[in-house]
């Protein structure tokens, strides 16, 4: 029980460090001072932990209890405070950071759950909101939507298949092995999801279909009416007439 303990507190250390020099590229990005740098570390590094004991309800959250994981938080932010995280470097090392602290905190979150009596199900659940937590908290906290909803690699679905891979080999083994295929599934499937593009699909556009369109009625075309004239002949016209008939009668003479 011992070696479980002791493997449990070093993988939940290392998502805190890994979580916390991600704050702090964050706040690097959004140039925070020292107190940003610290407060977005703590947040990312510990958000999730701390959310999951509080659903647990089995006690005051561990990172208040346990003076490590604050410490180790605050290190990733001064680490990430004094080293410029930039480059290509960063760039190629930065993935591989992120796929760690998710597959150490899936397995560390499902792994709590499940000894404080809880089952399966539960256990996968509160394994990825201790992995996506932290990052969730963090993006609202610099007025960013939460990654884990949409648009990017696959993230959240990541936690789940590493906390469904810890429940599943505990639950065959019993053994400390779940904790460490539980990390590797999490951490690799991550890794590969980014190098291959995976996503999942947006919602299905659900469209009403077209109305049918009829065709036209043709009408036949009009028929056009003579206007018959129904004035009288004016004074001009009666004398041209009286005109030619007096020429009528002269000519015949």
């Amino acid at each position: 029980m011992t070696g479980t303990a002791d493997l449990f507190r070093v993988l939940d250390l290392t998502g805190v460090v890994a979580n916390a020099l991600l704050g702090g590229a964050v706040a690097r990005a959004m140039r925070f001072d020292l107190v940003g740098f610290s407060v977005l570390a703590v947040v990312s590094g510990l958000g999730g932990g701390i959310i999951r004991d509080t659903l647990l309800q089995a006690g005051p959250p561990v990172a208040l209890t346990d003076y490590r994981y604050l410490t180790a938080a605050l290190l990733g932010a001064l680490v990430a405070f004094a080293v410029r995280f930039e480059g290509r470097g960063w760039d190629r090392v930065f993935p591989y950071v992120d796929a760690l602290a998710l597959g150490c905190w899936a397995a560390a979150g499902a792994q709590k759950t499940l000894g404080v009596g809880l089952g399966w199900l539960p256990a996968i659940g509160l394994g990825a909101v201790t992995a996506v937590g932290g990052g969730a908290v963090r993006d609202i906290a610099v007025g960013r939507v939460p990654a884990i909803f949409g648009g990017n690699t696959l993230y959240a679905t990541c936690a789940l298949a590493g906390s469904a891979t810890l429940v599943v080999v505990q639950s065959l083994t019993g053994t400390d092995a779940g904790l460490v295929a539980g990390t590797v599934v999490g951490a690799s499937l991550c890794v590969v999801a980014r190098w291959r593009g995976w996503m999942l699909p947006e919602g299905v556009p659900w469209s009403r279909l077209p109305k049918p369109t009829l065709p036209k009625p043709t009408l036949p075309a009009p028929v056009r009416r003579r206007r018959v004239s129904t004035r009288r002949p004016g004074r001009s016209t009666t004398i041209r007439r009286w005109w030619n008939r007096l020429r009528g009668s002269r000519r015949s003479r």
